[in-house]
């Protein structure tokens, strides 16, 4: 077992009172919080809104640098032996930005539903939504961009239309490499996910 599961393990199990019901952030490096302190991602950031407003939850951070939908499928049966109350799938942009076929990613995350719901029939799941770059081409962006929508619809289950929404293309808000979101970039997708989320939480009381 590598030192990511040990940690990751170790973060699911311990901490968590039997009172609380845990929200799992499943993602790549913008979940993960790629070249900043984890406390700086938007998951951690996540966690103190739910603390000021005295909500039973705990976050876990199960992003992972470089994932794709292939990857995160895999792995999902791994973290879903623990019992987990929300699942926050942020998966498929690496899918996008390596022009993997669409129909892959979305039979990959539609999996990714069927296994969490087959793990627990009450779990609350949502799709960050995601789009490519515009050298991707307009026809495949616009296929990609339709999957997360469509398998909300389809699966009904609460979506996240843009997880970047004012964040992508704002140098001022991206590290150098223009594709991961900064501190202050981090603060807004935690405001992007927490205007859907909140709402949520509050009713699964």
């Amino acid at each position: 077992m590598t030192k990511f599961w040990i940690l990751l393990w170790l973060a699911l199990v311990v901490g968590v009172n039997a009172q609380d019901k845990t929200i799992l952030f499943f993602g790549n490096s913008l979940t993960a919080g790629l070249g900043l302190d984890p406390m700086d991602a938007f998951p951690a950031l996540i966690q103190k809104r739910i603390d000021a407003a005295d909500l039973p939850y705990k976050v876990v951070n199960a992003g992972l640098s470089g994932e794709t939908s292939s990857g995160g499928l895999r792995r999902l049966d791994w973290l879903m032996k623990q019992k987990v109350d929300v699942l926050v799938i942020e998966l498929g942009a690496n899918d996008g930005l390596r022009g993997i076929d669409v129909g892959l990613t979305r039979k990959n995350i539609q999996s990714m539903i069927d296994k969490a719901r087959a793990a627990n029939s009450e779990i609350q799941i949502v799709l960050a939504g995601m789009k490519v770059p515009p050298n991707m081409g307009p026809d495949y962006g616009g296929k990609f961009e339709k999957i997360y929508p469509e398998l909300a619809k389809q699966n009904g289950v609460l979506l996240i239309p843009f997880l970047l929404e004012g964040v992508a293309d704002r140098p001022e808000l991206n590290l150098p490499d223009g594709n991961h979101p900064n501190i202050e970039g981090q603060k807004k997708v935690a405001e992007n996910v927490w205007q859907f989320l909140r709402r949520t939480l509050k009713n699964r009381i």
